[in-house]
């Protein structure tokens, strides 16, 4: 017999009831704004007809302050898997029109359950945060919820990619998932971030400042480093999301999205030996160089505002996704600083978690000089680098283009530091530390005692170049594979990589190693 008429009706009532949301009013308030609702949002990312929502009739469990008298749909959250560009995908999208969002203890029983789903089913997570933080009706309940999927956070780590993008208020606790997350995507609009508020920071310690200056989209990515990724808006969030999730696979297990069916590249670039300026000391974009080797020129840069002095991004050659790390001469002459040290060393850790090869572009002068630095601890972040390259065991590529001084010389993942191949074209300079620097210290005596001291002076920089900073020296000794010509990149990496592979290296049993945080 077909089911009655009644429960049909039943039925498409109460899926109406809760996709209403918090009403029209809300939704059209939001619209009006430029902002799209949560399950706008949902949409947007997955393919059409591919979303599988868990949890749709959930409500709250609350009956103090009045809370029993209230409906909230779904309890704040949408929850479920569907496809993005054909590969499953788990979601969880905070819906500000009902009860600002806040988190209570139903709400964060559905978004630990999609994580869950996401550790079991091996899917890679996205979580769009717009809440109004802990909901304080629901008293400690509410705290015990975020620390849940903070523990689910930590737990997911490494084991699938996760991104976040934060499209509305993001505060106090409620920041400390997104920051557990490996990508954080934030819209210039209607979002913002901080632990405590200006008017707590002021009652608290008297200091005066704006939302802007400590929770703005602009404010983290340039100054904090807190986010990866500015979006425009929300539609531009979730273009930003997908364009990510093609380069990444959905869990540890998988190898990424190589298109492998794609040639070889075999042919040369005669372009690519105009881009390193013939004054030695003149920067040079690195993005140019990057922009010839990929494949269509096509890269997502992240963390494009903050330490620009170096470059991480994701790219393909010949069809293989890489993990790019560039020293950029155009800001502070591409020395490595504290936070282009954290910067490069948290990417490098997410590409060896995530089987993605690593192709390290250098053109470095030192660590930077200072006592900010030094105070700051330059030898602890520092060593992160040297921590991640050394505990990475998927394919590393070294290309030297120009300086390799000193201790960033090693930190830039040279052979010793595990690189499986390491080329350098013809201008590279590798040594202990630039001409300049070490002619003073070893022909003090001859530069004094010269008739002309700017002739000697010049005379023992190019002996020092071809004797010891020469990329031919490194070579002789084993430390350089080959050294190549910068027409021969692209053709060079891609045999390179496609050899590489295959690549099966494991490490002494242990819990894990000790970064220096």
């Amino acid at each position: 017999m077909p089911i009655k008429k009644e429960l049909l009706d039943t039925l498409k009532d109460k899926r109406k009831k809760a996709k209403a949301a918090g009403g029209q009013d809300k939704i059209d308030k939001r619209h009006k704004k430029g902002q799209l609702t949560a399950r706008e949002r949902v949409e947007r990312l997955i393919d059409p007809n591919t979303f599988q929502e868990q949890g749709l009739y959930v409500e709250h469990d609350c009956h103090e302050f009045g809370m029993e008298k209230k409906y909230l749909a779904g309890d704040g959250v949408i929850c479920g898997m569907g496809h993005v560009d054909g590969r499953p995908v788990s979601v969880a999208s905070q819906d500000f029109t009902v009860g600002g969002g806040t988190l209570g203890s139903k709400h964060a029983q559905k978004i630990t359950r999609i994580m869950d789903n996401a550790a079991e089913l091996g899917t890679p997570l996205v979580a769009i945060n717009d809440s109004g933080g802990a909901r304080i009706q629901e008293g400690v309940s509410s705290l015990s919820g975020y620390g849940q999927v903070f523990y689910r956070n930590v737990y997911l780590s490494g084991l699938v990619p996760q991104i976040a993008i934060i499209a509305g208020p993001c505060a106090g606790g409620a920041a400390y998932s997104p920051a557990l997350t490996d990508f954080l995507i934030m819209t210039k609009t209607g979002a913002s971030m901080y632990i405590t508020g200006p008017e707590v920071i002021k009652a608290a310690t008297g200091e005066e400042c704006t939302k802007e200056e400590i929770g703005s989209a602009t404010a983290h990515a340039t100054v904090s480093g807190n986010i990866h990724f500015v979006a425009e808006n929300d539609d531009h969030a979730i273009a930003i999301t997908k364009r990510l999730l093609s380069f990444l696979p959905s869990n540890n297990m998988q190898d990424p999205p190589h298109r492998l069916n794609e040639e070889i590249a075999l042919t040369s670039d005669p372009s690519i030996n105009e881009i390193i300026p013939k004054d030695f000391k003149r920067p040079f974009d690195t993005k140019l160089v990057i922009e010839k080797i990929v494949d269509d020129g096509d890269f997502i840069e992240v963390q494009e505002y903050f330490a620009k002095n170096i470059i991480v991004c994701f790219g393909r050659i010949s069809g293989i996704v890489v993990g790019f790390i560039a020293n950029q001469s155009s800001f502070k002459a591409g020395s490595i600083d504290i936070d282009a040290s954290d910067k490069a060393a948290r990417f490098i850790r997410f590409c060896n978690a995530f089987n993605i090869p690593i192709v390290n572009l250098v053109d470095v002068p030192g660590f930077m000089p200072g006592k900010q630095q030094e105070s700051g601890g330059i030898i602890r972040h520092g060593a992160k680098m040297l921590s991640a390259y050394s505990a990475a065991t998927v394919p590393k590529i070294t290309l030297i283009m120009r300086k390799a001084y000193g201790g960033a010389y090693l930190a830039m993942c040279s052979s010793d530091l595990g690189a499986d191949r390491v080329y350098a074209w013809p201008s590279a300079e590798i040594a202990v530390m630039g001409a300049e620097g070490a002619v003073n210290i070893l022909y003090g005596k001859e530069l004094k005692g010269a008739d002309n001291e700017q002739e000697a002076r010049k005379k023992y920089q190019e002996e020092y170049r071809d004797r010891f900073a020469s990329p031919y020296q490194a070579a002789r000794l084993g430390l350089v594979t080959d050294v190549i010509e910068p027409s021969e990149t692209k053709r060079v990496l891609s045999l390179a990589l496609h050899n590489l592979l295959g690549k099966r290296l494991t490490r002494p049993p242990k819990k894990h190693g000790l970064i220096p945080l």
